[in-house]
């Protein structure tokens, strides 16, 4: 059963709804890959101007990797090599991308609102770097140049907790709505963006890109990250924190 849903909408949006409700949209092997297909496909969609990642479900957009999957060490090391590759692609893909920011933004889900271009905040958001906790080796690369070295340290040490206001004050989310209308607030901003000139608004992604050298951090973070699967203790395989 599918875990992804690809809404294309009218002057070249598409929405990709994480669906794993009863997980709060935890990355588990299936979804990880339907979201690297789903990016390979529209990264070459000559119709398409915006994408935005959200959610069937406000509790979560989503709550990290899936730690409750059962996997042996071959397929702990195969998911994060996904997980790489849809950080990649995020990282890569030539339009802008917009994160409707509800519930728990965890871990993996806090790295997927990170590698997004905006950032629309529902008041329910529950934003974390978990990775601290368990020893994983990811943050840095995404978050650091969007508010700063000395904030993403705080913030990716401690794996505290932050809500929409914070995430406001701080310049990491565009705007804060009530939850039930952050979806739409997003595509809102999508038509806004979508009008411009398409060849322009892609040269422009590019810049930013080579700006930022957002290539290079990225990759860099996704080798510690599959040494750490691969030789290191790697993810557990346990219930997940719970951010309610």
């Amino acid at each position: 059963m599918p875990t992804l849903q690809t809404v294309p909408t009218a002057d070249g949006i598409a929405i990709l709804r994480l669906d794993r409700p009863q997980a709060r949209n935890a990355l588990n092997s299936e979804l990880l890959s339907e979201l690297v297909d789903a990016l390979e496909a529209l990264a070459i969609d000559e119709d398409l101007r915006v994408l935005v990642f959200s959610t069937t479900s406000e509790r979560a957009l989503c709550s990290g990797v899936d730690v409750m999957e059962e996997l042996d060490h071959a397929g702990g090391v195969a998911r994060m090599k996904t997980f790489s590759r849809f950080l990649a692609a995020l990282e890569a893909f030539p339009l802008p991308t917009i994160a409707v920011c509800v519930g728990n933004c965890v871990g993996g889900g806090a790295e997927l609102v990170a590698g997004c271009d905006l950032r629309i905040a529902g008041d329910n958001l529950k934003l974390a770097w978990a990775g601290a906790r368990l020893g994983v080796p990811v943050g840095p690369a995404r978050l650091t140049p969007l508010v700063g070295v000395a904030r993403a340290k705080e913030l990716i040490f401690t794996g505290r907790t932050i809500g929409a206001q914070e995430a406001a004050e701080i310049g990491l989310v565009h705007d804060t709505v009530p939850s039930t209308f952050a979806e739409a607030a997003a595509l809102k901003l999508a038509a806004h963006v979508a009008a411009h000139d398409q060849d322009g608004v892609m040269i422009l992604k590019a810049a930013f890109r080579e700006l930022d050298g957002a290539q290079g951090r990225v990759a860099h973070e996704n080798e510690l990250l599959e040494v750490f699967q691969r030789k290191g203790v790697g993810l557990p395989q346990g219930p997940r924190p719970d951010t309610r």
